[in-house]
């Protein structure tokens, strides 16, 4: 089962690459310029992701796919790598799978040679693993 952080960082991983809500039952669309600011996502991601998960917006689903977000947060769907470029997709865990990932009407994706999307990164969080690591590696030499 998907949890509401999973469907959330999933929608976070897709609009950093361009990719955007369709509302209002195909009426409007939302894609923040902005998802990440430093240890966290940004005001703009988390006012769109208020609106993506209100009932006033109608059936929200993201571009290139079928399931609504409402259906993603339901007991019949996990959040999985895609087995092109590991970018999170919504796969029913019963029954057939969704047919293609949302990267599929993507051009030069997946390109290695960019910066993949990512999660808000704690940077000391980030530097204390690093440097337990290099501590680590000292000990055994």
């Amino acid at each position: 089962m998907a949890t509401k952080q999973e469907v959330r960082g999933y929608l976070a991983y897709w609009f950093q690459l361009g990719k955007k809500v369709i509302t209002g039952n195909g009426k409007a669309s939302i894609l923040p310029l902005s998802v990440l600011n430093g240890d966290r996502y940004s005001e703009e991601f988390e006012e769109c992701w208020q609106k993506i998960i209100s009932p006033e917006s109608g059936d929200c689903y993201l571009e290139g796919t079928h399931e609504t977000i409402a259906e993603l947060l339901t007991p019949a769907w996990d959040m999985q790598p895609c087995g092109r470029c590991s970018m999170p997709v919504a796969k029913r865990n019963v029954g057939i799978a969704a047919l293609l990932c949302p990267c599929n009407d993507l051009p030069n994706w997946p390109n290695t040679e960019l910066p993949a999307p990512r999660e808000p990164i704690k940077t000391q969080d980030q530097l204390k693993t690093i440097r337990d690591r290099l501590v680590d590696n000292l000990e055994i030499s």
